[in-house]
């Protein structure tokens, strides 16, 4: 442990970094680097600042990365209809490549020996960090303190806490401890206390972005998105970048009681974990997109995508965002974005996203003189079938032959 001089935590200013920091310095009798990232959790970071300075941190890193995050990991992410498991939107693993990449840069950039997260030994996030971290310095030394201390519970964290006069921000009457909360500009997760038993409904106050459907307004919101490549680049006509569309429909859709999910996933690690999540933005995104594909898109390129999709959310979810598949498979769907242009119009109600229109001015492949139902004026000779069908049904025509004899 004495040949560690200096390491660069993730530093978020809660329970478990900041027992973290000062296991760190007593441990390892290190000096400490924190770096605390703004993703969009919607909380100040500051305070982060004010809390590592009283603990002696000399070197304190505090980056709004919103548009970084979501112009190069969650913009890029959806391009693909990324969903893990038929449910998950991927928030918090989405977030994992770019906080890595910054450890490692900020660890170079100090000479730290060392790299150091709060993932627990049962989650994925350690995975994904230390992935990540690995693929980008594969020299880098990691330091998880939740595979080396006997730390092992919330209630032995807030003794420690209150042992060594740690501020805890976050505690909740009548319960023995807070949830496991994650948050950034896609998504806030909440895991542990009652949210261990599968059968026990969410409280109603634990959600924080978003109305219940059955108290959203009984009026419904209209919005119009504009994609470019298969991104969204403005709202009903106005320009936004990456993060100010994510800011905005994390409103209007949390207003609109959208994005809750309540989901048991299987982790990398092995386990089944039950969490939930609020994701009022990427809800609207995903069905904004496939509705713009579903205009623009070819239909061999529509499906291939769809059957590598859950390839690629499994390369994400389990951390391999740095990996030559995934940056191989990203080449591929941008690729597949460049006429995926024009406007979708979505129709906002209880914890609904209806898609009420689409257009695309340039790259609509929808033609109507050919899929009317009303005289096509021999835009498509019906009689053309007869042989595409016979000939699609020959295989089928052979074996049930034999299964006749």
């Amino acid at each position: 442990m004495s040949a560690i001089k200096k390491v660069v935590l993730a530093y978020s200013g809660g329970l478990d970094t900041s027992i973290i920091l000062k296991w760190l310095q007593d441990v390892y009798h290190c000096e400490v680097v924190t770096f605390t990232a703004d993703i969009g959790q919607g909380e100040e970071v500051e305070p982060a600042r004010a809390k590592a300075e009283a603990m002696g941190v000399k070197d304190i890193y505090i980056e709004d990365l919103r548009e970084e995050y979501a112009r190069d990991y969650v913009f890029p992410m959806f391009r693909a209809n990324t969903i893990y498991e038929g449910e998950y939107l991927l928030g918090t693993s989405i977030a994992r490549p770019l906080i890595a990449k910054r450890l490692v840069e900020i660890a170079k950039q100090t000479g730290a020996d060392a790299i150091s997260h709060g993932a627990t030994g049962k989650g994925n996030d350690q995975v994904r960090f230390e992935l990540g971290a690995y693929a980008l310095n594969p020299n880098i030394k990691i330091i998880a303190p939740w595979r080396e201390w006997d730390l092992n519970s919330r209630e032995k964290l807030m003794a420690y806490a209150e042992q060594h006069n740690i501020a805890v921000d976050y505690k909740k009457k009548g319960k023995k401890s807070p949830y496991s909360m994650d948050a950034n500009l896609l998504h806030i997760s909440y895991e542990g206390d009652i949210l261990e038993d599968p059968w026990a409904e969410p409280e109603d106050d634990m959600w924080r972005w978003s109305v219940a459907p059955e108290a959203a307004p009984d009026q419904p919101t209209y919005i119009e998105l504009s994609f470019s490549k298969g991104d969204i680049v403005a709202i009903d006509g106005k320009p936004m970048s990456p993060a100010e569309v994510m800011i905005y429909l994390n409103d209007v859709a949390g207003k609109n009681g959208i994005g809750r999910d309540d989901i048991v996933e299987n982790r990398y690690v092995g386990m089944k974990s039950r969490g939930c999540y609020e994701t009022p933005a990427g809800t609207v995104m995903l069905k904004a997109h496939r509705a713009m594909e579903s205009l623009t898109l070819d239909r061999e390129v529509m499906h291939l995508k769809d059957d590598l999709m859950p390839r690629y959310a499994s390369l994400i979810y389990n951390g391999y965002w740095w990996s030559p598949e995934r940056e191989m498979m990203q080449t591929m769907i941008d690729a597949s974005q460049q006429n995926v242009n024009g406007v979708v119009r979505l129709k906002l109600y209880k914890g609904n996203v209806i898609v009420v229109g689409r257009m695309s001015d340039t790259d609509s492949l929808f033609d109507k003189s050919i899929a009317t139902f009303d005289d096509d004026a021999g835009a498509y000779n019906q009689k053309d079938a007869e042989g595409f069908i016979k000939l699609n049904a020959l295989r089928l025509r052979i074996a049930g032959k034999k299964r006749d004899k």
